[in-house]
């Protein structure tokens, strides 16, 4: 049997685990981890033909890392972990500073580029792989998944224990939870760092801007959700088995 006290517990740390689950997952599938904003775009001939280059190439799937970089720093591009984006206007119409509604047109990153090294020149091989950079990008796309199998893998292990009527294994949801709520953590850690090194080697065009979005807040928030689960499913666990070791001491004496 399970104290009213301790259900309570696993129910709101099982709640807390969906939320943060939920928020990490939307967050991995969508591109608004980090936005640019850039001055309209000229009428300039040469500089409207460069921007029609950026965006004919921006969905290559062998584009390098400076060309991608560039159309997102001149063309108010979204960025997420998956995911690139860019603000052009209609079919048909050039990108000018009179130009009508925007639309967004996107580019998945493949698993080639997931995996690709990353340069201290962005896009130039000859100028040696800055291995900081590359393994910030890797980590930004492994931790996440790595946080959602732990979720998953707990889970399983707390349908297990149900089946059991235990709560004994409750204990090891927690564990796991908590590193799935610092896997979350330097998540966000690595992609902001990761940017931010980007941003120190490029030369962002006069008048930019960036800002942290709402995909990258809502990984953040999913963290701590999963650290204070765990903290219930550990506190559920431990202090079932120290009040069933003192009821067990009472009946023997």
């Amino acid at each position: 049997m399970v104290d009213n006290r301790y259900a309570t517990a696993l129910v709101i740390g099982s709640v807390l685990s969906l939320l943060a689950t939920v928020y990490l997952s939307v967050a991995m599938g969508t591109q608004h981890w980090y936005q640019y904003h850039s001055l309209p775009a000229s009428n300039d001939i040469n500089n409207g033909s460069d921007l029609q280059s950026l965006r004919q190439d921006f969905d290559g799937e062998d584009v390098d890392e400076q060309i991608y970089s560039v159309a997102l720093f001149r063309l108010n591009g979204t960025l997420g972990l998956w995911w690139r984006c860019i603000q052009i206007p209609p079919e048909g119409q050039r990108i000018r500073e009179s130009a009508p509604a925007m639309v967004t047109k996107c580019q998945a990153f493949t698993l080639q580029q997931q995996w690709e090294s990353k340069y201290k020149s962005p896009g130039n091989i000859n100028s040696g792989e800055d291995l900081l950079r590359t393994y910030l990008w890797k980590c930004q796309f492994l931790l996440p998944l790595v946080s959602v199998g732990l979720v998953f893998l707990s889970a399983l292990i707390g349908l297990f224990a149900c089946l059991c009527r235990s709560i004994t294994p409750t204990l090891f949801v927690g564990l796991l939870h908590l590193m799935a709520g610092l896997c979350s953590l330097a998540t966000v850690f690595c992609f902001l760092m990761g940017v931010d090194l980007l941003h120190n080697i490029s030369e962002p065009p006069e008048g930019m801007d960036y800002t942290p979005a709402w995909s990258l807040f809502l990984a953040l928030v999913s963290s701590p959700l999963q650290i204070m689960a765990a903290a219930l499913f550990i506190w559920a666990a431990r202090s079932h088995r120290q009040h069933y070791t003192r009821m067990t001491a009472y009946r023997v004496a």
